[in-house]
């Protein structure tokens, strides 16, 4: 019965050696997109994991500073990996839509808790019970990962916020309760029907911030039913409403897209309007 194990280990060391072989032979190394970092949430009680891209000359250029780009769903089997590919074309000389930015993506434990706020549909309780909890998750942007990304790396204080969908909720939220967080938004798709479509009867907090400090605001929506559709024109007519000097809010309708499809290429033009041509 103690041969089995041996035998196993035998031939494993074999393989692992015969793999690094082949490896170095080749010529073969790990193709290293980003790094991932841990930080310990005392507000949400747990620890979250975030991918982090850096843009190429950081670690060079030690005087440089970047702007950083939040990404809602950033785990690397959701929007990290497409992301991270798309600044890194965005910023090619021969390209250049946008600046050099570090990419922090913030891995889900729980979206329906994170990124919604209480209900008053009783269905929506029921069936999704750990919903409600995105004012917790905002005071750990605010509080915990904000300064956490500021402290470890060289920072600007030009900050996005990316999402979709619930992710898009939660950033339209941040805009309307405390829009000082983000300089910029790129609002996709946004899930406003939640809770009755009550954040869109709310005053809207960017409208009465600093008339000094600029918010760009860039929404997108796809062909998605008449309800995702029309909550997002209506977004942008209260945001336009307000004549906000300091506020610069974009639109696009993507006729050929759906839910599944329209995030990459709404965050390209997202990254060109808000950089480039932000327009009333």
């Amino acid at each position: 019965m103690k041969k089995i194990p041996l035998i196993f280990a035998l031939v494993l060391a074999f393989t692992v050696q015969n793999f690094t072989q082949d490896n170095l032979q080749t010529g073969e190394k790990p193709f290293v997109l980003g790094t991932t970092a841990t930080i310990r949430s005392s507000i949400l009680g747990e620890e979250r994991k975030l991918n982090i891209y850096l843009p190429e000359g950081y670690a060079t250029d030690e005087k440089a500073s970047y702007p950083v780009i939040f990404l809602l769903d950033g785990s690397a089997d959701e929007d990290f990996i497409h992301i991270a590919g798309l600044m890194q074309f965005s910023t090619f000389p021969w390209v250049k839509i946008m600046p050099k930015s570090i990419l922090v993506g913030i891995e889900n434990v729980d979206r329906r808790r994170d990124f919604t706020f209480p209900t008053s549909v009783e269905k929506d309780k029921k069936d999704f019970p750990t919903t409600g909890g995105s004012e917790k998750f905002i005071a750990f942007i605010e509080k915990e990962l904000q300064p956490f990304i500021e402290r470890k790396y060289r920072t600007t204080e030009s900050k996005t916020i990316v999402g979709q969908s619930l992710g898009g909720l939660l950033a339209t939220e941040i805009l309307f309760k405390k829009p000082a967080l983000f300089t910029d938004y790129i609002i996709v798709s946004p899930s406003l029907w939640w809770d009755k479509e009550s954040l869109l009867a709310a005053a809207p907090a960017v409208l009465k911030s600093d008339p000094s400090r600029a918010t760009k605001v860039y929404v997108a929506v796809g062909r998605e039913g008449k309800v995702m559709e029309a909550d997002a024109r209506r977004l942008v007519a209260v945001l336009k409403k307000g004549n906000a000097k300091n506020l610069k809010v974009s639109f696009q309708y993507f006729a050929a897209e759906n839910h599944a499809t329209i995030f990459h290429n709404a965050v390209y033009k997202g990254f060109e309007i808000l950089n480039q041509n932000p327009t009333r």
